[in-house]
């Protein structure tokens, strides 16, 4: 469980801690994680704040009219950088928080999102087989699921939810998958009472119904 308390009504903060925790549970089962998509981001965003830092310094040192055609250079190269950024943030990263290798060596990568007002984790899993040949899962389930109600994170549900979700992770985690039907068991209570009374009652009826036939045998 994590030792900070985050509010149950902040979605970016639950989506954070849940972000965070994907990472340190793949890398735990021996996936093998990329970093390539957050080294790009990184070296575009220090480039550009490389470029306005000596801007200010040859102007603050040689003065505006001695560099402002160099500054011209470096406001275009900085906007460049910065519209590149956007750009592969929104069409190339697309959420996605986690890429790298199974051990098995499929390609893996994930994505989430969330909606507004909609406390739902929705997470799509792209899994690539060594011939190139996509699987793409979409899941989603509550944040309710892994957080408990004074906002601290459970880290074993989130486990499950992941295990279950996923094949890929699954095979390498196999006491954490759980069934749909211990899902809808664990959500209803109720259904699970009833299971177990038809159960006994169906049990009854075919001990009463055996006796019956024993008794007709026994009369014969």
């Amino acid at each position: 469980m994590a030792t900070e308390k985050i509010s149950l009504y902040n979605l970016a903060d639950l989506k954070n801690t849940s972000d965070d925790a994907l990472p340190n549970y793949l890398n735990s089962l021996k996936f093998k994680q990329s970093h390539f998509l957050t080294d790009v981001r990184l070296a575009l965003g220090y480039s550009a704040f490389a470029i306005a830092a000596a801007c200010f310094g040859w102007d603050y040192k040689f003065g505006f009219e001695n560099t402002k055609y160099y500054t011209a250079a470096a406001v275009t190269v900085y906007a460049l950088l910065n519209g590149f950024l956007t750009f592969w943030m929104s069409s190339v990263e697309k959420g996605t928080i986690y890429q790298g290798l199974t051990p098995s060596g499929e390609r893996i990568t994930i994505r989430t999102t969330t909606k507004k007002n909609d406390p739902t984790y929705y997470l799509t899993a792209v899994v690539e087989n060594k011939t190139g040949e996509p699987q793409s899962i979409e899941v989603s389930k509550s944040f309710a699921s892994w957080f408990d109600e004074t906002g601290h994170f459970v880290v074993k549900p989130f486990q499950e939810f992941l295990a279950s979700a996923v094949p890929a992770i699954g095979k390498r985690d196999p006491k954490k998958v759980k069934s749909v039907a211990q899902d809808m068991l664990g959500a209803n209570p109720e259904l699970l009472d009833a299971m177990l009374a038809g159960a006994g009652d169906e049990g009854s009826s075919t001990a009463a119904e055996t006796a019956e036939k024993k008794g007709k045998r026994r009369k014969n």
